[in-house]
């Protein structure tokens, strides 16, 4: 397949673009500036960009590619709207394109507390999260319903804390929901996560819930 992958430089995206092309796919991988980004390889193509919330400047990325992911977020809690203005762009310049598969990245607390959620988790840990970075979520928010608004064939992944770990490939995923006491889960295994969903009509869509 050929890919268009934003937000390569970031901790999902970089994993993304490498295990895309290890997969056997070409991959268009769109930056800011290639200084930041030092990845070579046959199959890759580096597409530099000053920013992703012109359309114009993102049509050329996207135009003929199978399919988009996005691994762009908040890198803080004073990110501002950087999740829903990249993407509000992305799909803009998707449509002039017509490139139809959009797969992103989103967060856990976004979606509803699960059925069976544990007493901490669910009255204490998740809505302390959420009043912490209630700012990160509610750009997240406007994010997801970009997505849902838009005529793409979309899947959105909803991981908890993320943390630095390889690849397993041994995760739990929930169609539609969050995943029951799923706390962690690596950069890797997400993005891997979202490489699968290319594959899988269920989740067009849908929100998918990723976790240990």
């Amino acid at each position: 397949m050929k890919l268009t992958v934003f937000g390569a430089t970031g901790g999902i995206g970089g994993h993304i673009v490498r295990q895309a092309l290890d997969a056997g796919h070409t991959v268009t991988a769109v930056v800011r500036s290639s200084a930041h980004f030092d990845l070579r390889h046959p199959a890759l193509e580096v597409a530099t960009v000053p920013g992703l919330t012109d359309p114009d400047l993102l049509l050329p990325a996207v135009t003929g590619s199978d399919a988009v992911l996005s691994g762009v977020g908040s890198r803080g809690r004073d990110a501002g709207t950087v999740a829903s203005d990249a993407t509000r762009g992305i799909l803009a310049a998707m449509a002039a394109g017509g490139t139809r598969r959009f797969v992103a990245v989103s967060a856990a607390p976004v979606g509803p507390i699960p059925d069976g959620e544990g007493f901490f988790s669910r009255r204490v840990l998740l809505p302390v999260i959420s009043a912490v970075f209630s700012d990160v979520y509610r750009d997240l928010t406007v994010m997801e319903e970009l997505i849902r608004d838009s005529r793409t064939e979309w899947t959105v992944f909803r991981p908890p804390k993320l943390v630095d770990k390889p690849v397993t490939g041994r995760y739990r995923t929930a169609v539609g929901a969050n995943v029951v006491g799923g706390h962690t889960i690596s950069r890797a295994d997400v993005a891997h996560a979202m490489l699968a969903a290319l594959a899988d009509p269920a989740t067009v869509g849908r929100p998918v819930g990723v976790a240990y």
